[in-house]
């Protein structure tokens, strides 16, 4: 290779920024905490020697499953308008998501309520209970920590913080919604088909 080829290689690499790696970093950090859990739950699946079990209390999460992967497009759209400067549609799609985000954790709440006082699963019932609230109760928490930093970013946005030139920065915080919801496609799946 010339030196002139290797010059312009070299102009070519730009280094991604501190963000894009530091969240990038995290969500490999946390698949392993999350697999952790789903280990358990497979591993223990099916093991409960007193019920409630599986296939007699848990029913598909259609409708949250439904607002949280739509998440996933209206806070693309929203990252999409702020780039292209379009501040009021960045707004009204950022906050889309947050309620979209929010009518999910509601209905995991309607979920466990009836779980625990109608059919009396608690984490102590068994070992589907202890699993089941683990798993699902960690996601549940990376749900609550992702809104609460998009409420932050819609507070700055609304002050006058965010405009096209942070898009980068909160492309990063998109990361991590997206993270939620890929993970939440496993969970799904471990948790309510595979019973």
């Amino acid at each position: 290779m010339s030196s002139a080829d290797q010059t312009v290689s070299a102009e070519e690499w730009t280094l991604p920024s501190r963000g894009h790696v530091g969240m990038a970093c995290l969500i490999l950090t946390e698949c392993a905490f999350f697999s952790i859990f789903i280990v358990a739950h497979l591993f223990y699946l099916g093991k409960s020697l007193v019920g409630p079990y599986a296939a007699d209390v848990l029913s598909l999460p259609v409708v949250g499953t439904i607002f949280l992967l739509s998440s996933s497009i209206t806070i693309t759209l929203a990252i999409r308008a702020l780039r292209q400067g379009h501040q009021a549609a960045f707004n009204a799609f950022w906050l889309v998501t947050i309620i979209f985000g929010l009518i999910f954790l509601i209905g995991t709440g309607f979920e466990w309520y009836g779980l625990i006082y109608d059919d009396g699963l608690t984490i102590r019932t068994n070992l589907l209970g202890t699993t089941f609230y683990s798993l699902v109760g960690f996601h549940a928490a990376h749900v609550t920590i992702g809104l609460i930093m998009l409420t932050g970013v819609l507070i700055f946005s609304f002050a006058g913080f965010i405009r096209a030139g942070e898009a980068e920065r909160v492309e990063v915080l998109s990361w991590y919604w997206h993270f939620v919801d890929a993970v939440w496609i496993v969970v799904l799946t471990v948790v309510y088909l595979i019973v």
